[in-house]
């Protein structure tokens, strides 16, 4: 479809089945002596054609040293685990017969992003033409969700009520105290890099309905700012092209565990917001100014902060998003067999635990990646 034919956009929520779930984790393709990131997409790409499942299950992420797994369209969130789980195993051994290792932070501790090829398609032509330094620095790997939501209307005002819960979830998996070879002191150097930078990216305006998105992205269309809606970029979205509710906020996590369990709270929270929707619990957007506030809290110190309760205007231990979001979600966690479990300690902090212990970035890196190559090719449950 035309990605900015509205009116299809609309039909194609209308036929949107609900509570459906997509998973696409992002990797970085690294040789796997020096772990330097190594421009190999196209040659993965290419050796994936021979087998069918991991040719629909893989995708380019803008620079040629990344490589995205997707699920594709599951029934409900296990439906999709499971075939994401089959991909990743896939993709593992055709990385490891090419000779590539996979890593899973948020950004790579010291590549030179200025050395990253962008892949050669027409969108990330378009982007890289469109952006410049902006797309060029863009070297960040994240993990996304799609839950399907009947009723466009409907998904816009689910999506207004995730907009406060965004710096929750990324605190949760804050996973890239590393950028440009140095410690930068956040705990989520990726969002800063990529959220603060992106246009029309980060916390989007609460907008009430399709009504107004739709006003939103005729005037973006209007003044030639867009050719195509995935040029808007906010960390939770509806996507015209499948009919969900999308969230973007997300680090790579380095264990399967972690990303899976992170995966099952994002889908439980856009249900629940669904749900909430139905039902018509009273709910009041904040303004993003309050919003952002949490933003940088979780952005500089992830878990190991405060944040912010908008509604009360106190803070709180960052360690109790974890348990303010399960408690949100119980209703929809109960009926769709949703209990993830997280770690003692996320990827920022294990990591910022090893940096305190005297090792260096590669020592830091080689432990994460460590991590991935052991966890995703094998069988996890949540």
């Amino acid at each position: 479809m035309n990605s900015l034919d509205l009116d299809r956009a609309v039909e194609t929520f209308a036929l949107a089945t609900d509570l459906t779930v997509g998973v696409e984790e992002e990797f970085s393709i690294l040789d796997p002596r020096t772990l330097e990131l190594t421009p190999r997409f196209e040659q993965l790409r290419d050796a994936a054609q021979a087998d069918p499942q991991l040719r629909e299950g893989i995708a380019g992420e803008l620079i040629s040293s990344e490589i995205e797994v997707i699920s594709g369209v599951g029934s409900d969130l296990h439906d999709a685990l499971a075939r994401q789980r089959e991909r990743r195993r896939r993709m593992f051994a055709l990385a490891n017969s090419e000779s590539v290792a996979l890593g899973a932070t948020g950004t790579h501790p010291w590549a030179d992003y200025r050395e990253q090829p962008i892949i050669d398609t027409e969108h990330y032509r378009r982007v890289a033409d469109g952006l410049k330094y902006v797309a060029w620095r863009n070297n960040t790997f994240s993990l996304h969700v799609h839950v399907g939501v009947r009723d466009i209307d409907r998904a816009i005002r689910a999506v207004d009520r995730l907009r406060p819960i965004l710096p929750l979830l990324l605190a949760v998996s804050a996973n890239s105290p590393f950028l440009d070879g140095r410690d930068s002191g956040l705990h989520s150097a990726r969002t800063q890099s990529f959220t603060k930078s992106f246009p029309r990216c980060g916390v989007p305006d609460a907008f009430g309905g399709w009504a107004a998105y739709r006003q939103y992205i005729e005037f973006l269309r209007r003044t030639n700012s867009i050719v195509e809606f995935t040029q808007v970029w906010w960390s939770v979205r509806p996507h015209f092209s499948f009919g969900t509710v999308e969230v973007r906020i997300c680090d790579a996590q380095a264990s399967a565990r972690e990303s899976e369990a992170l995966a099952g709270l994002m889908v439980a929270c856009i249900a629940q917001a669904v749900r909430d929707v139905d039902e018509g619990v009273p709910f009041v957007d904040p303004p993003a100014r309050l919003i952002e506030e949490n933003m940088w809290r979780a952005i500089r110190y992830g878990l190991d902060g405060q944040l912010i309760d908008l509604e009360r205007a106190r803070e709180y231990p960052a360690r109790e998003a974890i348990e303010r979001l399960l408690a949100w979600t119980a209703p929809v966690r109960a009926e769709l067999a949703i209990d993830p479990s997280f770690p003692e300690r996320n990827g920022a902090q294990r990591q910022r635990q090893l940096i305190a212990a005297g090792a260096t970035p590669e020592e830091v890196f080689a432990a994460s990646v460590g991590e991935t190559m052991d966890s995703y090719p094998a069988e996890v449950t949540v």
